[in-house]
């Protein structure tokens, strides 16, 4: 702990914080985010969110009584200011490490994380079914707060909850922390609305003025606010021509207010306690507030890795020689190309235009390219209906984000057998973004759906080529899924050409033993055979490419070859690629061991890719040694001529 701080090192909990007087919140705060800027900076993780609303966090935790009130935050990267308020901050240094802290509230971790949140646009909900049940158990003076912003209002599930909390007379506040970014700059006509609320200093005033006055006079006359409340709708409807949205769906609107002002923030929520039902505070922030550089540059710096927190420079490894790019990289250069190919190409991406580098297409072909908000159902559905026009839309998500529209991949695309490209990044173990970032699941659950071809690469040429390959005439709904970070090939702009859809490749023949890889967990096979070779074993490795067609003829030649066979991939073994080899071997009557390496039955937590590939037990080391395990069981039980003959 840092022991220039006055106030912070104080503060336990949240009952510690109500102890200080509230002239003395300032400086809390600012002893907050220099906190934030201190460990940041050495230990990478979101910086921006969580700066914008730390005189908001301080607000919170002064003025409600946590854990017995929920404060659910959303997104979650705003939350690091409540986690070091409620008894993390001498182990916030552990954040997003192996072993540590999760760098989104968790409901395992601490008692104040009223919900886990790592995806978006989900508190308004969890916050009304945490009203509706205080409501049934008559806890009248509980509070449920909502704290939702970096974009997460531009996601559906935000106004189908408010669409039904306006219904209920249950105890909800929705803070609606607007800074006009996720993490690139919001989108769409909310954010349009938002600005012209926000900006409108007539309404402001008047709206303020009326209130205030029917406050007076409830004192004489009880009611009386709710009585002329169509007074002051009538007013709003003539100063901004239309009423207000939120008041439309049965909130209490309140605000524009500021939210950098924590004395006043105070005085408002307590404000906000004494007035029931469902209501709505709109406080303005700005993402990165207290850091210079954060604030002019606030894309960047969501999540900035190392920097210097005094000068504001961001510290990269240096690496000697030339490096391969991202896989996200190549797609948003690749796209680009086929673009200026092909004139159907779109590009589509749910608010995750510079994570996903459809951001290169949205600068040079800006009419081409289209950011939708955190909205991946409709960005699912959007690709559609470009589809079912003639267009060959690129709808790019994570493989976690994916999750989210799958009823659209079905009923929408599949089943229409259109021609969407689903290019999904972050494919496998993310790293120290944790559980609810993990692209584990995308293998299993596109691979029972009908009409999908699911393709891997193991480096950049081969993502090149299903790009092109998926853009052809009448290729059909086409799933391309890659892991985040780098690839392998340095020199990756290689002349694109058609793959034929549904084939492997033989990256090495060997004797006895088969790995079968599907994307870029194949590297770690060619690491795992340069050891191999050094101890003369020699074990055959196929590329596979697609888990949708399996490459039927030759599993045939694999399984008539082979009788010990291991699988490796970056998602889960159960549904995975792994059980559709297992299902190709049962349905055609062949008999081996088979060992599927992938991540197991279980939600892997936060730490670095490499400690989480290990922990799971398909790295590199380990197939070595479930590779040389089995070879040698493979040459004890065999003759020499028998052996011989496994040769590929």
């Amino acid at each position: 702990m840092h022991d220039h701080y006055q106030y912070l090192h104080k503060i336990n909990s949240p009952n510690d914080l109500k102890t200080f007087k509230i002239d003395e919140l300032s400086e809390i705060t600012n002893e907050l985010r220099e906190f934030i800027i201190d460990i940041v900076s050495t230990n990478p993780g979101h910086f921006a969110s969580s700066l914008g609303v730390a005189e908001l966090t301080v607000a919170l935790h002064y003025v409600y009584n946590s854990p017995y009130d929920k404060l659910v935050w959303d997104v979650g990267h705003q939350a690091y200011g409540h986690k070091i308020l409620t008894g993390r901050r001498d182990v916030f240094h552990t954040n997003r490490k192996l072993g540590g802290i999760a760098g989104f509230p968790s409901i395992f971790e601490n008692e104040h994380d009223a919900f886990g949140v790592g995806h978006s646009s989900t508190s308004i909900s969890a916050a009304l079914g945490m009203a509706i049940s205080a409501q049934q158990k008559g806890e009248t003076d509980r509070n449920i707060v909502a704290i939702i912003g970096d974009g997460a209002m531009t996601g559906g599930m935000a106004f189908e909850a408010m669409n039904h909390a306006g219904t209920e007379n249950a105890n909800l506040l929705v803070i609606l922390n607007d800074n006009h970014m996720s993490i690139d700059q919001n989108v769409g006509a909310l954010n349009e609305y938002l600005l012209d609320i926000t900006t409108s200093k007539t309404y402001n005033k008047v709206r303020d003025e009326i209130w205030n006055m029917l406050g007076k006079i409830d004192k004489l006359a009880p009611r009386t606010r709710t009585f002329i409340q169509k007074v002051e709708n009538g007013i709003k409807s003539v100063i901004m021509r239309q009423g207000n949205l939120f008041e439309a769906l049965n909130f209490r609107y309140f605000g524009p207010v500021n939210g950098h002002d924590v004395t006043h923030m105070v005085r408002v929520l307590e404000d906000m306690k004494r007035i029931s039902g469902p209501k709505l505070l709109h406080v303005l922030t700005k993402k990165g507030k207290g850091f210079r550089a954060a604030e002019e540059n606030q894309t960047t710096w969501h999540a900035p890795g190392l920097f210097n927190k005094d000068t504001g420079i961001q510290i990269f490894s240096k690496f000697e020689g030339p490096q391969p790019p991202k896989f996200q990289d190549v797609f948003g250069h690749t796209i680009i190309e086929l673009a200026k190919l092909n004139p159907k190409i779109l590009g589509i991406t749910p608010a995750m235009p510079s994570g996903s580098s459809l951001k290169f297409m949205m600068d040079e072909m800006p009419d081409r390219a289209f950011d939708v908000g955190i909205a991946e159902q409709h960005s699912v559905t959007f690709s559609a209906g470009l589809a079912v026009s003639g267009m060959i839309p690129f709808c790019n998500i994570y493989s976690s984000f994916m999750q989210r529209a799958y009823d659209q991949v079905i009923h929408d695309v599949a089943l229409q057998k259109l021609q969407v490209v689903f290019c999904l990044d972050r494919g496998g173990l993310v790293g120290d973004d944790g559980a609810t970032h993990h692209g584990a699941f995308d293998i299993a659950y596109m691979r029972c759906i009908p009409n999908l071809i699911i393709a891997s690469p193991m480096d950049e040429p081969e993502l090149r080529n299903m790009m092109y390959t998926a853009q052809l005439p009448d290729t059909g709904t086409f799933v391309i899924r890659y892991p985040r970070g780098n690839g392998v090939t340095p020199d990756w702009r290689t002349p694109m050409s058609k793959m034929e859809i549904g084939k492997g490749r033989i990256v090495k023949k060997g004797y006895g033993v088969a790995v079968l890889s599907f994307g870029a967990v194949g590297n770690f096979v060619v690491k795992a055979d340069k050891r191999w070779q050094t101890d003369a074993i020699e074990i055959a490795h196929y590329d596979m490419r697609f888990a949708k067609p399996l490459d039927e003829d030759l599993l045939h030649k694999i399984f008539s070859k082979f009788n010990k066979i291991i699988t490796v991939e970056d998602g889960v073994i159960a549904g995975g690629f792994g059980s559709a080899v297992l299902e190709f071997m049962a349905e055609h009557g062949y008999s081996a061991q088979v060992k599927r390496l992938g991540i197991p039955d279980k939600f892997i937590e936060h730490g670095t890719q490499e400690e989480l590939y290990k922990i799971c037990g398909y790295d590199a080391d380990t197939i070595y040694k479930v590779g040389k395990e089995f070879y040698a069981d493979v040459k004890k039980t065999s003759t020499q001529k028998r052996f011989a003959e496994y040769v590929d």
